[in-house]
């Protein structure tokens, strides 16, 4: 086996995309996804990405005889849309695990922002996703990826409580300074948990500059690839490849050449011979940790800072985001399934990141992934949506108090017993005075 490695991983997520919901509505109709996008998008990309890519992985993973591996990510938002409008890409990534040689990871079940927001909260995600990738999958993850990335020591400690030894996050340049991404590190909170770190560099060279004409490097071809790859680890460890699934097919259409570039990329590293490919919880045990790494603010993989700011820049975000978690409390004290499964869709990181006003590098990812107009329009209608599922937990909420009250009452209220009627005493006959006798004892 070579000693130098590829872990590459995706992942895979579809937001629930939020109906035009208008002020008019609020109180009167509690129905907030627009079904017909969420089925149509999810069946382009069925299309356009999962089922054809999944089969060429497959294929690769049978041709290369093992040797080829993945790892994947997938939110529960995109597991229940592929259970309701596409079980046969459920069917295809059923066929991927059982090879064994596909890792699916572990992440929050709604790809949400729970980890900068609440504690239990995050950890019931977490717990939930667990338990449908062993349901659906029948593989128990061991290692995390949280949602976009996002990482801070905090983080990733509690994710070590979780259970989970290895955790993937972004290798951003303001964390690392002089360190190379192409190794294994630790958390300085918890050191045994293992931090693998996205090399953004050759990761994006696929994910965003692939089909970019005007790219110095272009076209990209599997052996030229190979050369970067040996180039960046040439004293390192591993290269962690980390991106979108939709990369394939989606962002990068099949005219692009991204499928034929994917199906001739193993076959060229191995042939090689300088890197293995690994899975993240592979990756930990074939190499030692060069180091512990901190980072007390949250990073991800997202636009050029590589901070929270895709979705929480600015007011709008900051006050949808404060707005939702505030309820927290009150829906564990209401503890509703129905608003419950709500509570997990508004808390989908997409809803903040359509609110975004970055325009300058990273505005035109951002207006790529937006159904909507402006970022005020994405604002609103998530904030009309929250003042419904609002009055609707309050209902509950007084609904609960009132029969409570009533039970509290009830079991204060005196029991009042009815007088028991005793019998008429009968006269004794008359007899003859008898001697005087000793009082009885009375028995116990």
């Amino acid at each position: 086996m070579a000693n130098k490695s590829i872990c590459l991983y995706f992942q895979v997520h579809q937001p629930t995309r939020l109906r035009l919901y208008r002020f008019f509505e609020i109180g009167k109709d509690s129905h907030y996804y627009d079904d017909f996008s969420n089925r149509t998008i999810l069946r382009r990309i069925a299309q356009k990405c999962y089922l054809p890519m999944n089969a060429q992985l497959l294929e690769l993973i049978r041709a290369n005889k093992g040797a080829f591996k993945v790892a994947f990510s997938i939110s529960g938002s995109a597991l229940e849309q592929f259970e309701r409008y596409a079980p046969e890409v459920l069917d295809s990534f059923k066929a991927l695990a059982a090879t064994g040689k596909v890792e699916f990871l572990c992440e929050t079940y709604n790809h949400s922002l729970a980890s900068v927001a609440s504690v239990s909260e995050f950890q019931h995600q977490v717990l939930k996703h667990k338990a449908a990738v062993e349901r659906i999958f029948g593989v128990t993850p061991t290692a995390f990826r949280n949602t976009e990335l996002i990482y801070s020591d905090g983080i990733g400690e509690q994710v070590y409580d979780l259970g989970f030894k290895t955790m993937l996050t972004e290798g951003a340049r303001h964390i690392m300074g002089w360190r190379s991404p192409n190794f294994v590190y630790t958390n300085p909170i918890q050191p045994k948990l293992r931090l693998l770190l996205r090399n953004y560099n050759l990761s994006d060279d696929i994910a965003f500059r692939f089909s970019n004409k005007g790219w110095e490097m272009w076209p990209l071809t599997a052996e030229k690839y190979v050369g970067w790859l040996k180039d960046s680890a040439v004293n390192d460890d591993i290269v962690n490849l980390f991106m979108d699934y939709e990369t394939f097919g989606e962002h990068q259409s099949e005219a692009s050449g991204i499928f034929d570039f994917m199906k001739a990329l193993p076959g060229a590293v191995l042939a090689d011979g300088t890197f293995s490919f690994v899975t993240p919880s592979e990756a930990v045990k074939k190499h030692k940790p060069v180091g512990d790494l901190a980072v007390e603010d949250p990073i991800s993989w997202a636009d050029e800072e590589r901070d929270l700011t895709a979705w929480l820049g600015n007011e709008l975000q900051h006050e949808a985001f404060q707005k939702v978690y505030a309820m927290t409390e009150k829906l564990s004290i209401v503890n509703d399934a129905e608003l419950w499964e709500d509570f997990g869709h508004l808390q989908e990181s997409d809803h903040f990141y359509y609110m975004s006003t970055k325009f300058f590098s990273d505005g035109e990812v951002h207006k790529y992934f937006n159904p909507y107009d402006t970022p005020y329009e994405a604002f609103i209608n998530y904030m009309n949506v929250i003042s419904d599922f609002q009055i609707r937990l309050d209902e509950k909420r007084a609904a609960l108090d009132v029969k409570e009250t009533a039970v509290s009452e009830l079991g204060a209220a005196p029991v009042k017993k009815a007088p028991v009627k005793k019998a008429p005493a009968k006269k004794a006959p008359a007899k003859k005075p008898a001697a005087a006798k000793k009082p009885a004892v009375k028995k116990k």
